[in-house]
């Protein structure tokens, strides 16, 4: 005899497993230094975020040490995270690639910590496409950095995503236009499953949350006010 099972209980299956997941040593290091940046950067008072902004932000994305190199041809490349809100939840992380070229006389290497706020339901269908390019496809700002929004400009309160970078312990809203956010296929097919989409993980509620990637949805808990729905 056949055995039923419903819908609600394979969704139920469905997200177990991709909880239980097995996660690589990098895809560790990488939720563990998104969760640091986020500690370090609100452990500075007046110098971080403002808390108004954070609490109506849709979505985090965290991209920990986006390297960038030049040597008259530059260009930045990193990997990170990204996180909706559900209410007073945060979804399980996408894993998230950024690319930017550059062009000019310019030598020398860095490594900056990059945030971004995305602050309405625009921005997060963008930026859950196969890629989008900040700035064109989706408008962005740099944030700005203090207690309170209240000094920011018209540009930085419409646009769709708010940036922000920590280099050598400084931090300040940033402009990276021209850079290229795409969701990392190959990561996110290796940690939940090559037929599970970014959309399933952070709005459709059908993926757990990975019990590796705790340290950085905590530290996103920290950073809000518990209840806050958000702007989606």
């Amino acid at each position: 005899m056949r055995m039923a099972i419903s819908t609600a209980a394979i969704a139920t299956i469905l997200g177990v497993a991709v909880g239980a997941a097995t996660i690589s040593n990098g895809e560790t290091k990488r939720i563990s230094d998104a969760a640091t940046v986020l500690n370090e950067i609100r452990a500075v008072p007046d110098k971080d975020v403002p808390q108004n902004l954070w609490d109506k932000a849709s979505c985090v994305v965290v991209i920990p040490g986006l390297k960038k190199a030049a040597f008259v041809f530059g260009g930045e490349f990193g990997k990170g995270v990204l996180s909706c809100r559900h209410g007073a939840e945060w979804s399980a992380p996408v894993f998230m690639e950024l690319e930017k070229g550059s062009w000019g006389f310019q030598i020398g290497a860095q490594s900056i910590d990059l945030v971004l706020l995305v602050m309405n339901e625009r921005g997060i269908d963008k930026l859950l496409s196969d890629k989008v390019t900040l700035g064109g496809e989706a408008s962005v700002a740099a944030g700005p950095v203090g207690r309170d929004a209240r000094a920011a400009t018209d540009a930085q309160l419409n646009a769709q995503i708010l940036s922000y970078s920590r280099t050598q312990g400084l931090f300040a809203g940033i402009d990276i236009s021209g850079g290229v956010l795409r969701p990392d296929t190959d990561d996110n097919a290796d940690v939940y499953g090559a037929g599970v989409s970014p959309r399933d993980i952070v709005l459709n509620g059908r993926v757990a949350v990975p019990p590796a990637t705790q340290p950085f949805i905590r530290a996103l808990n920290r950073n809000s006010v518990v209840g806050t729905s958000g702007n989606r």
